[in-house]
């Protein structure tokens, strides 16, 4: 390698190869990060069954509990057409007495088979909306730690970010098992929403670091969250209670503190921030697991020096990304896909109950059909690009949400109804969640090093303004069919244009430094 001729960019991409390229250590990497993901899948998932309502009666005066069973079991629309049954509800779950009656519910009877935080604090009714807000200010930790989260992986370090947010997910789970009051899970769910946004600005790409151009989609292609997410349903129908699983959830995701001592810290970040001698261990810890020689890295200082573009010592912010005007636009028109994707993918998520059939197959079924949809990445990014991979995606995305809506919004109660919506729903779960894995693979590419988890976790935060916005939504659909799914339609369909707007990646370098690109782009 000639530094002359090397910027540090291009210098460390060849050291990855030199070193291994995608050998032992990547794949020691990528396992762990495997292992860790049950932290972050259950941690935003666990509200499709903690959330999920059982059946229930209501009670109403001069009526036993075992009476008020007997009684609702049996009024029901086939033998009692007065009994007005609201839509999107199952039968004889509904807040308004029968006609014949004059009194309201004084008391409600749950079905005790499954316990969720509906049962376990009476969240029907007039404390329907409990549930959505509890939710919203997950999503509302999120959007926070988001901003923070990558500004702090871009000033401490890649590793100690990713670990701590493990931490936090692992004490705040266990804690929001002990909940006594609904406020208080909704303070532990918020502290988990922090965790949850760190880790998401900081897994890819801190992995992504130590990866070879080609290789990268592959680490979105491994349906790690989909066999993470599946087995939540799984885990869901064997415990049947929403303080087993996130005691279970923080547990499982202790074990990937243990991890620590096998992750080294990004060496990028390291040459970035001139702490060339921590690089310089980190690059032969490689070489020497990889069963490589390790490369002359007595070059890097002079590839540093000799690069006009490296300022090691400076600290970078948010601000860059509105500085240059060329990350202003990208970050603008990433944005708009992060956003459809983080309102999309938590509105079908959320909405499983309401879908037909047995609800812990949905649950299992909405997971696994992310595991061909990620898989199809890694071929298709490589294949055609990263643009054309996102536009194809958001826009089967979008025709799915249109057929759910559609289906939805006909006034017949039918199978060939319940079919159709379960059968888009599925489709629409589909296109969104390879969407997501294709513009989070894209996203990364665009960023240089000094501000790539900045730019990550921005474009997580606008996510979760979408994933806030959308139990909220889903709690609408519940009264008017199809509206959750129009929105779906309208912001996928906008995403798969702008992403045609995004430069191409595929095959290009990643840039390490700024320098040279903000003198020409700022004004």
């Amino acid at each position: 390698i000639d530094p002359d001729m090397k910027t540090t960019s291009d210098y460390l991409e060849e050291v990855i190869e030199e070193i291994g390229g995608f050998g032992k250590f990547q794949v020691l990497l990528h396992g762990s990060i495997l292992l860790s993901k049950v932290s972050i899948t259950w941690s935003l998932l666990i509200m499709a069954f903690a959330g999920a309502a059982p059946d229930w009666w209501c009670v109403y005066p001069n009526t036993t509990a075992s009476g008020a069973i007997n009684y609702n079991t049996t009024v029901l629309p086939s033998s009692s057409p007065n009994v007005t049954v609201p839509e999107m509800t199952k039968s004889f779950q509904t807040c308004t007495p029968p006609s014949n009656e004059s009194s309201v519910c004084q008391s409600f009877v749950f079905d005790d088979s499954m316990r969720t935080i509906i049962n376990e604090w009476g969240l029907i009714c007039d404390d329907k909306w409990v549930t959505a807000t509890v939710s919203s200010v997950q999503m509302a930790g999120l959007l926070i730690s988001g901003l923070l989260g990558g500004q702090l992986a871009d000033v401490i370090g890649r590793k100690p970010t990713f670990y701590v947010s493990i931490l936090i997910l692992s004490v705040s789970n266990i804690v929001a098992g002990f909940s006594t009051s609904w406020i208080m899970f909704a303070v532990t769910r918020f502290i988990i929403g922090l965790g949850c946004g760190a880790y998401l600005t900081v897994f890819y790409t801190f992995s992504v670091e130590f990866t070879p151009t080609k290789f990268r989609p592959i680490q979105i292609a491994v349906p790690d969250w989909s066999i993470w997410a599946a087995l939540l349903g799984f885990f869901s129908y064997i415990l049947k209670d929403w303080k087993s699983l996130h005691i279970l959830t923080g547990g499982l995701t202790g074990l990937s503190l243990f991890t620590w001592w096998i992750v080294p810290e990004s060496f990028r970040w390291l040459v970035s921030h001139d702490k060339l001698a921590e690089a310089d261990k980190v690059i032969k810890k490689i070489a020497r697991m990889n069963n490589h020689p390790k490369p002359d890295l007595n070059k890097l200082r002079a590839v540093v020096d000799s690069d006009p573009s490296f300022q090691g010592s400076r600290q970078y912010t948010f601000l860059e990304l509105i500085r240059d005007r060329s990350l202003l636009k990208t970050t603008a028109l990433a944005g708009v896909g992060w956003f459809s994707c983080g309102y999309a993918y938590y509105a079908i998520s959320y909405s499983v109950d309401q879908l037909s059939g047995d609800l812990y197959l949905n649950m299992f079924l909405l997971s696994v059909i992310d595991i061909p949809a990620l898989m199809s990445i890694w071929y298709l990014s490589n294949r055609l690009g990263r643009r054309w991979t996102c536009l194809g995606y958001f826009m089967i995305g979008s025709a799915a949400c249109l057929g759910v809506a559609v289906s939805q919004m006909i006034d017949v109660d039918s199978g060939l109804q319940k079919t159709l919506i379960n059968g888009f729903a599925l489709a629409a779960k589909f296109g969104v969640s390879a969407s997501w894995a294709a513009i989070m693979a894209f996203t990364t590419e665009v960023y240089p090093t000094v501000v790539r988890n900045i730019g990550y976790g921005t474009q997580n935060s606008i996510s979760r303004i979408g994933a806030l916005i959308a139990p909220q939504l889903v709690l609408v659909n519940k009264v008017t069919p199809g509206v959750m799914y129009i929105i779906c339609f309208v912001v996928t369909l906008t995403s798969a244009i702008t992403c045609l707007l995004l430069k191409e990646t595929k095959d290009k370098t990643i840039s390490d430094n700024l320098e040279v690109r903000v003198a020409g782009n700022r004004k």
